[in-house]
């Protein structure tokens, strides 16, 4: 028997977070449900497993009868979303559960909770950051990850850590996206070196809310499993294997050339050009001493160019990027400038973003300052298309 009541609001945001993991095609039916369990001391705790990623939700509320049931999970999702704007009652009845809000009742059928595989424990508590600071790190490392199942290590996204330095990175190959944050590790001398299923860390990131704050937890040596909680929800992963290039040397250069935009009218600029583009037509970006011509063109069918203002610092330079992979890049900017250093044509670029100052007095042509090369940790390595003429 189960029987509690519970805000509509709160409960979809429970049930949101624990449906998360649920497979689209379960290995086995019992991993299509969701584990309800409401508590003696109003606790109630929903959860999805899939015996790779855990998702955990607890919430206070109203229990009238502590007990644990299972119910068809994706189904359920659906139900709490579009329910009305009222409290929640939820219970059981013979092999039903329930679910009343206002004027409309639901009833499910229960699932063999006893069939339910036991959730993975969490690592302890390997150390804390801010859930704003964390949330903008994967989301701006994670596009770069690659896509193909057939390559594990490129799916993941690498975390290094040194003491309060954590490193985040993806790679698909063709272009390397890493930041580099300070955290408060729960010990001083703590490291670890692991690879996280990208699409699970960008998953967890999207659902972490303004303001909370994200605890990592990690075993040290021989982990199998991280875990990551955040505002009374939590998620474990298993772990993929740690091999993994050698990132942080590829992201030092010699730079012959660095040029300077304003990263807003440069992305606009870059999204209308790539208008005439077709699949593996490249943008031609053109820095001279105080400007940078885009360009790009269709065979004789259509073509395009703009320019924009810009600081150039060392040589000019023609070159040439697939346009999503520089856009993703440009997305992990949130500054107003943006720094792109190069060597020559053929040879692997860097993105960076050039902190915000008060007090700039930038001039009317928009460039920015040349005074610092100080950048927000975030740096994306991109690869160059190869230009025929």
């Amino acid at each position: 028997m189960v029987e509690f009541r519970v805000e509509r609001q709160t409960l979809a945001e429970a049930v949101a977070w624990a449906a998360r993991t649920l497979p689209a095609r379960p290995a086995l039916p019992v991993l299509a449900g969701m584990l309800v369990e409401a508590t003696a001391d109003g606790g109630l705790v929903l959860a999805g497993f899939d015996y790779e990623v855990s998702a955990r939700a607890q919430v206070e509320t109203a229990v009238a009868e502590p007990g644990r049931v299972l119910v068809p999970g994706r189904l359920l999702a659906e139900i709490v979303r579009n329910l009305p704007p009222h409290p929640v009652e939820f219970s059981t009845k013979g092999a039903e559960v329930v679910v009343r809000c206002g004027s409309v009742e639901f009833g499910l059928q229960m699932m063999p909770v006893e069939d339910y595989p036991t959730l993975p424990t969490p690592p302890g508590e390997a150390g804390t950051l801010p859930g704003d600071l964390f949330a903008e790190a994967v989301t701006q490392v994670t596009p770069a990850a690659g896509r193909d199942d057939t390559l594990p290590m490129l799916t993941g996204a690498r975390i290094d850590i040194e003491g309060d330095t954590m490193w985040l990175a993806c790679t698909d190959r063709y272009r390397i996206a890493a930041r580099e944050l300070t955290w408060s590790p729960s010990s001083p001398d703590f490291t670890a070196g692991i690879v996280v299923p990208a699409r699970t860390l960008a998953d967890t990131a999207k659902s972490i809310r303004s303001g909370d704050e994200v605890v990592i937890g990690l075993a040290g040596g021989g982990d199998t499993l991280i875990g990551v909680e955040t505002g009374g929800r939590s998620m474990t992963t298993r772990l993929l294997d740690d091999q993994y290039i050698d990132y942080r040397s590829r992201l030092k250069g010699d730079w012959t050339t660095e040029a300077r935009v304003r990263t807003a009218p440069f992305v606009e600029a870059l999204k209308r050009v790539a208008l005439v583009t077709e699949r593996n037509t490249p943008i031609r970006l053109a820095f001279s001493a105080d400007e940078v011509r885009i360009r790009a063109a269709s065979g004789d069918a259509a073509r395009a160019n703009e320019s924009l203002p810009c600081d150039l610092s060392g040589d000019e330079i023609d070159i040439a990027f697939g346009p999503h992979y520089l856009l993703d890049g440009l997305a992990g900017v949130h500054t107003e400038f943006a720094r792109l250093q190069c060597t020559t044509p053929t040879k692997p670029a860097l993105l960076t973003a050039i902190p915000d100052r008060k007090g700039d007095d930038n001039d009317e042509t928009g460039a920015a300052p040349l005074d610092t090369d100080e950048d927000t940790g975030f740096r994306y390595i991109v690869m160059p298309v190869r230009l025929t003429n």
